[in-house]
């Protein structure tokens, strides 16, 4: 059981995309405004989960092995309301005409950055009457406390200040505590699909979170490297 408590919404997602690191992605990226997910690799899979679960959102790539994913859009649009976002490396104004008149609430293009995404979810869910999650969420992990509305976070009662992307990232590892994550997921994740800077910037956020968090070089922490891989999060330290 994980060692971190947290305050989750009760919306549901269903990812629909069969490329695990762009699958992961979203997952994570919908993870951290409060969603609870799920998510499909094919389009029958995708059927079975929003029958068996009614999703309250839907993000939909098109390109997917056996049923394609605008028969999908159409199948889920007669049988739920709940807001569907097409996700796709097509991008011409035909393909986003077709999913739009198959029901399809917004269509993006990818690559696209997590932040826009999430802007576009948070305008369709209140366009549609539906209230999207709470961003209010805390987190307590260890000695950690994380306010994810406020980006308050303290150490023992210490209150400490993070950069942005310090902070995105601490979030990010709270909520997947034991996960291990790569280099380019982290940036996928937090600078977006279309950073094309150095990946070790990622070691260059990790030592100062880890400065900020009190911790030393040469004993293990919250921040944990895993050789040859990345990093992961620990709650117990």
């Amino acid at each position: 059981m994980s060692a971190v408590a947290e305050r989750v919404g009760t919306l549901h997602a269903l990812i629909v995309d069969d490329e695990p690191n762009i699958a992961a992605l979203l997952h994570d990226t919908l993870m951290a405004e409060g969603f609870d997910v799920a998510v499909a690799a094919d389009g029958m899979a995708a059927l079975r989960r929003a029958r068996a679960h009614t999703p309250d959102l839907i993000i939909l790539d098109i390109g997917l092995p056996g049923l394609d994913g605008l028969e999908v859009c159409r199948a889920l649009r007669k049988e739920s309301r709940a807001p569907i976002v097409i996700v796709s490396a097509r991008g011409s104004e035909v393909d986003r005409i077709v999913g739009l008149e198959l029901g399809a609430d917004d269509y993006l293009v990818k690559p696209f950055s997590p932040r826009e995404l999430v802007a576009r979810v948070r305008a369709i869910m209140r366009r549609s009457g539906q209230a999207p999650p709470e961003r209010g969420q805390s987190f307590t992990a260890g000695a950690i406390t994380l306010d994810a509305q406020r980006r308050e976070v303290t150490v023992g009662g210490r209150p400490i200040r993070l950069k942005p992307r310090e902070f995105d990232l601490l979030l990010l590892f709270v909520r997947n505590e034991g996960r291990v994550f790569t280099r380019d997921q982290l940036i996928e994740s937090i600078w977006g699909f279309d950073y094309d800077g150095d990946p070790r910037t990622v070691d260059v956020h990790i030592r100062r979170l880890r400065r900020a968090l009190g911790e030393r070089a040469s004993a293990p922490g919250y921040l944990q490297t895993v050789h040859g891989v990345g990093y992961k999060f620990s709650a117990r330290g």
